[in-house]
């Protein structure tokens, strides 16, 4: 409220009185300190807010949705976060798994990503080889989306016309499509035949996600950053699945 605190020269709405009859979003909610926990539990179970400096209730209805990296259960246990705000904020739990444990969503979200930084940069989106979607397939990416978006943006930065080249180093094995790791012969080094395989599963999984689709705009090839015709003729030679339906 106005002349609650030096500097307070006017009325101003809270984000909760902002978002009545909506959607208020909270991000990082594990990180939200003791204090502000039981003033956010109140304002949660009765739906009413108080201004600062005001003695007037206000009713409030807001959609809360709160998101979170850590575990909110062994926070509970370890004392950092209130059981009943915890249980408030519970109704309808959403667990979005970690990247490396979906990675067939790494390519797609990659090539996204050096589109949106390309035109962001008012430049050519810079080629991307199969080899690179492969080895970013076989990161873990600890840091999950945002991770992925930085290394990407990065590349972007350092191509200078050329295709884009990442310096990873996973922590073990690449993975292949379904997400179990390649067997590796020596001292890291893949067989032909793992190498054939490798490919095989990459372009079955281009394939699926583009519904089959190997020509045009958002086509396997595209995905891969191969030519169709190329990508064609390996398809054949690898005796990929007619089921894919590629067209």
């Amino acid at each position: 409220m106005r002349g609650a605190f030096t500097g307070a020269v006017k009325d101003k709405p809270g984000r909760f009185e902002l978002a009545d009859g909506g959607t208020l979003f909270l991000d990082e909610i594990g990180e939200v300190p003791p204090h502000t926990q039981a003033k956010l539990l109140r304002v949660l179970q009765e739906q009413e807010i108080e201004r600062v400096g005001d003695t007037r209730t206000r009713k409030i209805n807001v959609r809360i949705i709160a998101a979170t990296n850590r575990d909110l259960k062994k926070e509970v246990e370890a004392g950092r976060f209130r059981q009943d705000l915890f249980y408030r904020l519970s109704v309808f739990p959403l667990e979005i798994p970690p990247l490396r444990e979906r990675r067939d969503d790494i390519a797609p979200l990659a090539m996204h990503f050096v589109r949106q930084s390309a035109r962001r940069m008012n430049r050519p989106a810079p080629r991307v080889t199969q080899a690179t979607l492969i080895q970013l397939s076989g990161h873990d990416w600890p840091g999950n989306v945002r991770e992925l978006q930085n290394a990407v943006e990065r590349a972007v930065i350092l191509s200078q016309g050329g295709p884009l080249r990442f310096e990873l180093a996973p922590p073990g094995p690449e993975p292949s499509a379904s997400g179990k790791p390649y067997s590796v012969g020596g001292a890291g080094i893949l067989t032909r035949k793992e190498l054939k395989s490798r490919e095989r599963e990459s372009i079955v999984s281009a394939l699926r996600q583009t519904g089959g689709k190997v020509f045009g705009p958002g086509g396997a090839a595209e995905l891969l950053a191969m030519k169709p015709t190329t990508l064609a003729s390996r398809i054949k030679a690898l005796r990929v699945s007619k089921g894919s339906h590629f067209s």
